[in-house]
């Protein structure tokens, strides 16, 4: 299979990383390297791109793809959740920009024996790194009603999460639910025909759910969002693209948390608590993929980019 990932907003992330030819750069999520091979390209010599994936097959193609490149460039497999010590242990002590792309690759999403899909059939997975125990077979087999409600509520924002999970359990019950089609036949009778007909697929929310509780997305979030930002040299910019409403609101909150620690009393007319702001916000709201860019990748919809800036 090729390897074939449109970058989402590559010249708004470009833009606003405000790359210095001799910087160093972490891309946390390399995928198809169409980030990193933009932003190598305005390193000079001297510069750096540090990338890092979990996927050994993405790492290959994206060695393929940056041979050439007249900065320094290193490849490390591994959870970006570990940049801070992936970072330290190259030697660098800070860095000048950090770029976090939350979406699943394109690769994942149409390699059918992934089990991303819903409309690929293959055994239940949804492992971002097929090192990591925990898979999609798990979660749907072992999980309790309660527990796979409560992901699906939360991480799906499913209005027929019970129902969903109710069915879940009534199903495997008779024998185990192994494959994606047969999860997603499942997750489509849970639903009542009449909302079936309208919006997306009715095994997304679920999928997505499954995904994100699979690889602890939330979590990797949290931590990556207070190492980079630890990692910054002053006026390094760390930017993150999310697709989920619940990754947006993570960084949102976390980057207002960062601009704005003062944890004192509205009406106190000084600051008692000493705490000084580690960030400014860059972008106010959000930046989204124009257009033109939803009509050439229709996954880039749902895409949102907040960026920060070390002070």
């Amino acid at each position: 299979m090729d390897f074939v990932h449109e970058s989402v907003l590559l010249n708004e992330c470009i833009e606003n990383l405000d790359i210095k030819p001799d910087g160093v750069y972490v891309d946390g999520t390399l995928g198809g390297a169409g980030h990193s091979y933009e932003i190598c390209s305005r390193l000079n010599g001297s510069g750096t791109l540090i990338g890092i994936d979990q996927d050994e097959y993405a790492l290959k193609k994206a060695e393929d793809r940056l041979k050439g490149c007249k900065c320094n460039v290193i490849l490390v497999r591994d959870n970006f959740k570990n940049m801070k010590n992936v970072i330290y242990e190259l030697g660098f002590e800070k860095v000048d920009g950090i770029l976090l792309d939350l979406g699943v690759s394109s690769f994942q999403l149409d390699d059918g024996s992934r089990g991303f899909s819903y409309m690929l059939d293959a055994d239940l997975d949804m492992r971002m790194d097929n090192r990591s125990g925990l898979s999609a077979f798990e979660v749907v087999n072992e999980y309790t009603e309660q527990d796979l409600f409560k992901i699906i509520k939360i991480y799906g924002e499913e209005k027929f999460a019970k129902r969903i999970a109710n069915f879940i359990v009534k199903e495997r019950s008779v024998a185990p639910i192994k494959t994606t089609q047969h999860l997603a036949e499942v997750i489509k009778s849970a639903i009542p025909a009449k909302f079936r007909r309208e919006g997306p697929h009715p095994a997304k929310r679920t999928f997505q759910a499954i995904r994100i509780e699979v690889n602890d997305e939330l979590g990797v979030l949290e931590k990556a969002l207070t190492d980079g930002v630890e990692c910054l040299g002053k006026k390094g910019r760390i930017a993150i693209i999310t697709f989920h409403s619940l990754e947006d609101r993570i960084v949102k909150q976390r980057f207002k948390e960062l601009q704005d620690p003062c944890t004192c009393p509205p009406d106190f007319p000084v600051c008692q608590c000493g705490r000084e702001p580690i960030v400014k916000i860059i972008t106010k709201k959000p930046i989204y993929p124009n257009e033109n860019e939803i009509n050439f990748n229709p996954r880039a919809r749902s895409a949102k980019l907040r960026v920060a800036e070390k002070i």
